[in-house]
């Protein structure tokens, strides 16, 4: 038993009520338990209960032992001066409050306590690996309607931290997301310095040229420091030369990493792409946004690196023919983690529904992320059918699955109240 546990037993009275009464041997009828306090002071408040012939309306606070209120040092504390019932596991001394006290020890069921503990302590990909298929399929539309609000509202803050950065610059700050997406994870951090230490009223300048664009963005991330044999590298040299003093660049620190890797996602070719896409494009976040379509944005996307990286992965070495062209994959991974977050944020910042229905509507348009998370899921025959399916997904595992907040999940919750049904 934890004091989790105990919350999640009160708040959806999952105990035997029969011939209630207190510690006292006072009959005791729950007339309303309250609502579970997140905030500072009592665990439920506003609630009503019943002692004998007298109706009380107040709080209530829980502990797994009597003791703890004075251990917790509630008489002291001004917030707990209108509590009503003191709800412990066990009572382990007599305190002598000015209110009554409920025992839950003996009118908890032993399978749910089983349950919960089997979860608690499963070793498996999730806690409810072996019974997750019982769960009704409405049950999983409304929380995955639940998971997929939570993780774009986690992106949203993300966003709005940015915002606060750049001035409530929002072309600025998609210019900052995007160039992290196209670093993928493993370099990610590294594009957005860059993107950060190039500002867009600085690309706007030399948008037209390409070769501009890609020294100035290959000289920020420090691959133009060799000695060159080639001419373009050797002109994308002297190109950022002249641009990093005329507006006093500092490049990046941040080693990028090639080891490991695809060819097609080595940091050269991404920014090659980058570079293009913002040669081809302006206004880029402004575009996004007023989108009537998805096949838009993927038309905006649909961007080839220039004819040098035909022939190229890597400056100065050359390979194969192969047109740098970015990838599905790599637009689906485009549209999942940048696009449709900025769009919801931006309807969650402006209290517009319609860009935040937009956003939803648009990952239920892109396929599902295929990754070792939604894979497990799909092997325990969880619907995964589009992105907003696999986003919910992994919001479920990182979230919930991995922290063990079973009793705040829906799934969990559903197959707890299935054992307390079976069992009564």
């Amino acid at each position: 038993m934890t004091e989790k546990l105990l919350q999640y037993i009160w708040q959806f009275q999952y105990f035997n009520k029969t011939a209630l009464t207190t510690v006292d041997g006072e009959a005791l009828q729950i007339i309303y338990p309250g609502y579970l306090n997140n905030n500072q002071g009592p665990d439920f408040l506003e609630a009503k209960i019943k002692v004998g012939d007298t109706n009380w309306a107040g709080n209530i606070e829980l502990h797994m032992l009597s003791s703890d209120w004075h251990a917790h040092k509630h008489s002291d504390d001004k917030n707990y001066k209108n509590i009503i019932l003191h709800v412990v596991w066990l009572e382990d001394t007599d305190v002598e409050l000015p209110f009554p006290v409920l025992e839950l020890q003996n009118r908890i069921s032993k399978f749910l306590l089983s349950r919960y503990d089997e979860l608690m302590s499963a070793a498996a990909f999730i806690p409810c690996e072996k019974s997750i298929h019982q769960v009704e399929l409405l049950i999983w539309k409304s929380w995955k309607d639940r998971l997929l609000a939570e993780r774009l509202q986690n992106k949203a803050a993300v966003i709005f931290d940015h915002l606060a950065i750049n001035k409530n610059h929002w072309e600025e700050t998609f210019w900052w997301l995007i160039a992290n997406n196209f670093g993928i994870k493993v370099n990610s951090d590294a594009f957005e310095k860059i993107a950060r230490s190039l500002p867009l009223n600085i690309l706007a300048k030399h948008k037209n040229q390409i070769h501009q664009v890609e020294a100035l963005l290959f000289g920020q991330a420090g691959l133009l420091n060799n000695n060159f044999t080639e001419a373009y590298p050797q002109m994308l040299q002297k190109e950022y030369s002249f641009y990093k003093a005329k507006y006093k660049l500092r490049p990046v620190t941040i080693p990028l990493f090639f080891l490991r890797m695809r060819p097609a996602n080595f940091p050269t070719v991404r920014l090659a792409q980058l570079a293009i896409l913002i040669h081809q494009s302006v206004n880029l976040f402004s575009i996004t946004k007023e989108a009537k379509t998805l096949k838009e944005i993927k038309e905006l996307l649909n961007v080839t690196a220039n004819d040098y990286w035909h022939y190229h992965y890597i400056l100065d070495e050359a390979s194969t023919f192969k047109e740098k062209r970015l990838g599905s994959q790599m637009v689906n991974n485009i549209l999942i983690n940048t696009i449709i977050p900025i769009v919801f944020a931006f309807g969650l910042y402006h209290k517009n529904e319609m860009y935040k229905n937009k956003a939803v509507q648009w990952l239920e348009e892109v396929a599902a992320e295929k990754n070792n998370i939604t894979n497990a899921f799909s092997g325990l025959k969880t619907e995964n059918k589009n992105a907003f399916d696999s986003q919910a997904l992994i919001q479920l595992k990182n979230e919930y699955c991995n922290k063990k907040r079973c009793l705040e999940c829906a799934v969990g919750n559903r197959l707890l109240k299935t054992v307390i049904a079976n069992h009564t």
